[in-house]
């Protein structure tokens, strides 16, 4: 699946790098309509604690994402996304890649990353997302990894913007 018929979940870090550096509101907004206009459609979401992280800011992302993509971050909280949560989680802990901290911060309840990556798991959804597969880190767990890992299907911005036809 590719293009229109694939779902894609945004990390928190997607919404992050294109709001500071190379789609901000003041010359960019076909970008920000467009992410709108494809979460209106059902094609793109967010989850609840990417909600959560980027309320946290005190900037335009922030005034956007409460005022215009509210509607369009998923809650986590169903029975099956906890149990793939669950699954990821006892996974990364046996798994004798990552040192302890790196570990303990994937499986804090509010690591967005982890949660993101169970919903993926859940409702089949590509992760956008701008980490990149690092075979030889030991202190954090990229989202790239354990999608490898997984067989879960992610690209970055620019792969889900080609897929998906825009253009400015």
């Amino acid at each position: 699946m590719n293009g229109i018929n694939r779902k894609y979940i945004l990390d928190a870090n997607i919404f992050i790098e294109a709001a500071r550096r190379y789609y901000q509101f003041d010359f960019a907004m076909p970008f920000w309509n467009f992410l709108k206009n494809q979460a209106q459609q059902n094609i793109i979401c967010s989850i609840d604690k990417v909600y959560d992280e980027l309320k946290q800011g005190n900037d335009r992302l922030k005034d956007w994402v409460i005022n215009d993509f509210d509607d369009y971050f998923c809650p986590t909280a169903t029975t099956s996304i906890f149990r793939n949560y669950q699954h990821l989680v006892q996974a990364i802990q046996t798994n004798s890649q990552y040192n302890q901290r790196a570990k303990d911060v994937f499986m804090e309840n509010t690591n967005a990353d982890t949660w993101v990556l169970a919903f993926a798991m859940t409702h089949n959804y590509k992760i956008v997302t701008h980490e990149v597969i690092d075979p030889n880190v030991k202190k954090r767990v990229p989202i790239p990894n354990v999608c490898e890992e997984f067989d879960i299907p992610y690209c970055d911005t620019f792969d889900m913007l080609k897929e998906l036809h825009f253009s400015f």
